[in-house]
């Protein structure tokens, strides 16, 4: 797989950890971590159809993923900051399709990176 196709950029997440591989670990685990909880909590927020929530929650994810080098998961996350959930819950539903797949491609990259 090539850098540019990666579900993480790894050179991005150097830049911030100076290269440290144990850093980089732990960076990857704890995003890791959250990842799943946030994308319930999305869930959750999308059937109560809570603007407010969904905002932070999807703002929240957005700065993490790009903080990793996650981008096409940061990309995903910023699409769906907008979305009215009042106005349109099937575009939200969407979106929330879209967070989870890319979040998956990050975490089965991130498990993967954490085992070699």
């Amino acid at each position: 797989m090539s850098a540019a196709t990666r579900p993480v950029d790894l050179a991005h997440l150097a830049r911030y950890t100076g290269g440290d591989a144990a850093l980089n670990a732990e960076v990857l685990r704890l995003f890791d971590s959250q990842v799943n909880e946030m994308v319930a909590r999305l869930k959750i927020i999308l059937a109560a159809r809570d603007q407010k929530s969904w905002k932070e929650v999807t703002h929240t994810l957005k700065g993490a993923a790009r903080g990793i080098g996650a981008f096409a998961f940061a990309d995903a996350a910023a699409a769906a900051e907008p979305i009215d959930l009042v106005a349109n819950g099937n575009e939200g539903a969407a979106a929330v399709t879209a967070i989870e797949a890319r979040a998956g491609a990050v975490q089965s990259f991130i498990r993967g990176y954490l085992k070699s």
